[in-house]
């Protein structure tokens, strides 16, 4: 109780906690030489060479981290990945076979429905890895591996570092599974796992955005409806945003792709409704640079339909200013990992707004921390 009393809340105490869950999640797992090494992976080396196929299937901020590993997976293992509602595909005639992996991801390793579904591909030969906060929860029991992460208890209902520590994870398995089928290369591991080391540091400094995030939700608390908008890796940080700041809020949220928009979405922009467009860019990656520029472009086009428009950016992109000074700055990091560095912000965001609205930030009404029944 001691240390919750350096926090008003919980959900607060927990967003700060963000850069250790990580640390702690990553450190065990890389060699001094950058190698990578999962202590419950019994999954044979030639097995994982052989998977033609990855389902990941979960739940809520479990199933947003899921979209992110989806592509985190196939650009550096070359492996395709599909991701699905663990509460869908108990139900579905969907089979799996022994030529492909099935990875499920929750928090507490009692939900239900991500349990069932584990079952169900199991049931048609396809190996399990279950990635959860806790290690002798009913999940781990059932799985054929286990991998742990270690961003310990988590006392809000609103899942905040447990997001952060199980894309680390997925990230880290990428790079792994990477190496072993021959798509990366020593060097390029090593690469990748230096960029993911220096993460927990990077968290640090992106919880200076705070205040921030404070003066943003006293502007925009009153709204009664949010978009949130993001490409490629960056939907999975727009996604969860919006479904913390529904969680904490009771504000309706949702989250598309950017170049979505115009599909539909575009009827909505009004003067009222703000737009929160994850704009991020990693100036060592080409394919991030053109998501950038077009990103931006959406932006102008969304403030001359007169949208209210709140940017997350990366420090030094200072163009984002001409469109929106409701901007927040976080640091620079390579594409893949930037998620983890955008989810802080929102998470703040979505905290802040709460308690503008007089919530209890840390008991949502009609939910629960773990989904226990289907």
């Amino acid at each position: 109780m001691s240390e919750q009393l350096k926090f008003a809340h919980y959900m607060l105490k927990e967003i700060y906690e963000n850069p250790a869950a990580v640390r702690d999640t990553i450190s065990p797992r890389v060699a001094p030489d950058g190698r990578i090494q999962f202590e419950g992976l019994r999954i044979s080396e030639d097995e994982l060479r052989n998977i033609k196929q990855i389902h990941i299937l979960a739940s809520g901020t479990s199933r947003h981290a899921g979209l992110a590993g989806k592509i985190m997976i196939q650009e550096l293992a070359g492996v395709h990945v599909d991701v699905d509602y663990a509460s869908e595909f108990q139900y579905s005639n969907l089979k799996t076979s022994s030529h492909e992996l099935t990875i499920v991801i929750t928090q507490s390793g009692e939900t239900a429905d991500t349990i069932a579904a584990m079952k169900a591909a199991a049931s048609n030969g396809s190996k399990t890895i279950a990635i959860v906060n806790v290690a002798d929860s009913a999940i781990a029991k059932n799985a054929d591996s286990v991998i742990v992460t270690h961003a310990g208890p988590e006392i809000a209902i609103a899942s905040t570092k447990a997001f952060t520590a199980q894309l680390a994870v997925l990230f880290l398995f990428a790079i792994y599974l990477g190496e072993l089928r021959g798509t990366l290369t020593r060097e390029e591991t090593r690469h990748h796992v230096d960029g993911l080391m220096t993460l927990p540091a990077t968290l640090e400094q992106t919880l200076n955005c705070n205040p921030v995030c404070e003066k943003l939700a006293e502007k925009f608390s009153m709204a009664n409806d949010f978009l949130f908008l993001g490409r490629s890796v960056h939907h999975s940080a727009a996604l969860d945003g919006a479904l913390k700041l529904k969680e904490v809020s009771y504000i309706h949220a949702e989250a598309y792709p950017t170049g979505e928009l115009k599909h539909g979405p575009y009827a909505l922009i009004d003067a009222m409704m703000p737009i929160v467009c994850i704009a991020t860019r990693d100036p060592n990656d080409p394919y991030s640079q053109a998501r950038y520029k077009i990103s931006l472009q959406h932006m102008r086009d969304i403030k001359a339909r007169s949208g209210r428009i709140i940017a997350v950016a990366v420090e030094g992109c200072d163009e984002v200013l001409d469109i929106t000074k409701d901007t927040i700055f976080v640091p620079g990091a390579p594409e893949m990992l930037l998620p983890m560095i955008e989810i802080v912000p929102l998470q703040l965001l979505a905290y802040h707004i709460a308690l503008q609205r007089g919530l209890n930030v840390d008991r949502p009404r009609n939910l629960v921390k773990s989904v226990t029944e289907q």
